[in-house]
C-alpha cells in the first residue's frame, strides 16, 4: 500500500494497538509429527484463538527467506523491496550510535575457526557480552588506516559493530560471512569498480583485527555483513496518525523501531522486563510493538525443545497483555525459524489478529494449522497495518 495514500486515509480514535513479534515464530514437524507452536502447551493464545482471526503472513515474497530487517520492516507496513535498511545501520542505531551520513556500518560476528581456518561455530559459543565489549576495545584501539576513524562497538554476546567513518566509502562490496560451517570466513569484494578502494580497506581493517583475537579459545575469528548507510525512512508514527512505541531488549531492534520513527523505551532484558515496561507506559501512546526474541534464539540454534519452552513460557505471560485491553491485539512473528533448519526460512508465519470485530469461526488453537485455514488466508506481511488499523477505526473509506 501506498505510505501516502495511508496518511491520507488515516484518522484519529482512542483505540490501542498492539503488535506482539515473537521473532522466528513459525515452524516445521520434528519427530512427533508436530511444530514447535504445535507441540507447545498454549491454554492462553488457544482460548484467544478461539475468537480472533488466523491467518499467514508472507514476509516478503513466496520462496524468500527474509533476514529480520524486511521482516519487520514489513510488519510495520512498509514494503521490504521498496524499502531497504542494511543490517549494520541496524545494529549501530540499535545500540544508539550516532551514525553520520558518511559511515559505513556492518554487523559483526565473532567466530570460532579450526587450525584450518574454517569456521566452526558461527557464533563463538555466544560468549557472554562482556567479553564481547573486552574483545572490540582491544580491536578499535589496535586498528590503524590512515585517513579513516574505525569504531567498533559491542552490541550483545557475539555480535558487534564496525563502522568506518571517512570520504569515499561505498556499500557496493560483498560480506566476509559466508554464513556457514565447514569453510573459512571471505575475503571482501568490491561489487562496483568505485567500492574497490572501500574493500581494500575492509580487508585491512580485518587482518588488523585478527591479529588481535587470533589466540583466542572461541572469539578467535570474525565475519562482518549488512554494509550499509545511515538511511531515510517514511516516518511511521507520522504516517499512520498514531502514537507510537517500541519495547525490545535487543539493540537491532530497538534499532530499526528508530530508524522508522516509533520512540524506543528503555526496558530491562528479559520479556518480563519488557512487560512491565509496556504496563508503566500504556496510557501514553496508541500503538505499542513488543518483541521476544527467545524464539528465534533457539530456532537459529536448531534447539526444538528449547523453543518450544520459550513459546510455552510466552503464553503464560500472555494474561498480562489481554488485562491490558487492547482493541487490537496481534500475535505473529516476523519471519519462520523452525529448528529442523536451525535458521531462517520461507515458510509462511502464523498470525492471529483480536478485536471486536472478528467473523465466526472454528478455531480450536494457535498454530500453523489452525492458521492455515484461519478466516485472514495468507497474506503478505506489509499489510498487516492497514488491516490492523481498520480493525482499530483508524482509517477512513478510501472515495466516493
Amino acid at each position: 500500500m501506498d505510505l501516502n495514500i495511508i496518511k491520507q486515509l488515516s484518522q484519529q480514535s482512542n483505540s490501542k494497538i498492539l503488535l506482539c513479534v515473537l521473532d522466528g515464530l513459525g515452524g516445521l514437524p520434528a519427530l512427533k509429527g508436530r511444530t514447535e507452536l504445535e507441540d507447545a502447551s498454549t491454554p492462553n493464545l488457544d482460548n484467544l484463538a478461539r475468537n480472533s482471526d488466523l491467518g499467514l503472513s508472507v514476509p516478503v515474497e513466496h520462496g524468500i527467506t527474509p533476514g529480520s530487517g524486511p521482516g519487520h520492516l514489513a510488519l510495520f507496513g512498509y514494503d521490504p523491496l521498496l524499502y531497504q535498511i542494511g543490517r549494520g545501520a541496524l545494529e549501530a542505531t540499535g545500540i544508539e550510535f550516532e551514525l553520520q551520513d558518511n559511515d559505513l556500518a556492518a554487523r559483526g560476528n565473532f567466530c570460532t575457526v579450526d587450525d584450518d581456518g574454517n569456521i566452526i561455530d558461527r557464533r563463538a559459543g555466544r560468549i557472554p557480552t562482556e567479553t564481547c565489549s573486552v574483545l572490540t576495545k582491544k580491536i578499535e584501539s589496535a586498528i590503524n588506516i590512515e585517513g579513516y576513524k574505525v569504531f567498533i562497538k559491542p552490541v550483545k554476546e557475539h555480535r558487534f559493530v564496525l563502522v568506518i567513518r571517512g570520504d569515499s566509502l561505498s556499500d557496493q562490496i560483498s560480506e566476509s560471512d559466508p554464513q556457514m560451517t565447514g569453510v573459512p570466513p571471505k575475503v571482501v569484494l568490491p561489487l562496483i569498480d568505485d567500492a574497490v578502494n572501500t574493500a581494500e580497506l575492509v580487508n585491512s581493517v580485518i587482518m588488523q583485527a585478527l591479529a588481535v583475537i587470533n589466540n583466542e579459545g572461541q572469539a578467535n575469528s570474525l565475519t562482518l555483513r549488512g554494509w550499509s548507510f545511515k538511511p531515510t525512512m517514511p516516518h511511521f508514527a507520522d504516517t499512520w496518525g498514531i502514537r507510537a512505541a517500541a519495547i525490545a531488549a535487543y539493540p537491532m531492534y530497538r534499532g530499526l523501531a528508530s530508524i522508522v520513527g516509533m520512540d524506543v523505551l528503555n526496558t530491562g532484558l528479559t520479556i518480563d522486563d519488557e512487560i512491565e515496561t509496556l504496563e508503566k507506559n500504556w496510557q501514553d501512546y496508541d500503538f505499542f510493538f513488543l518483541h521476544y526474541k527467545k524464539t528465534d534464539t533457539y530456532g537459529e540454534d536448531g534447539n526444538f525443545s528449547a523453543k518450544k519452552s520459550a513459546i510455552e513460557y510466552y503464553d503464560k505471560l500472555v494474561p498480562k497483555l489481554t488485562a491490558l485491553k487492547p482493541d487490537v491485539l496481534i500475535f505473529t512473528g516476523d519471519h519462520s525459524s523452525p529448528a529442523v533448519m536451525a535458521g531462517h526460512s520461507w515458510h509462511p508465519v502464523p498470525l492471529m489478529l483480536s478485536s471486536p470485530y472478528i467473523r465466526k469461526n472454528n478455531h480450536s488453537g494457535f498454530s500453523e494449522k489452525d492458521c492455515s485455514k484461519g478466516n485472514i488466508g495468507t497474506i503478505y506481511a506489509k499489510n498487516l497495518m492497514t488491516l490492523s488499523f481498520a480493525h482499530a477505526g483508524r482509517l477512513k473509506k478510501y472515495g466516493a
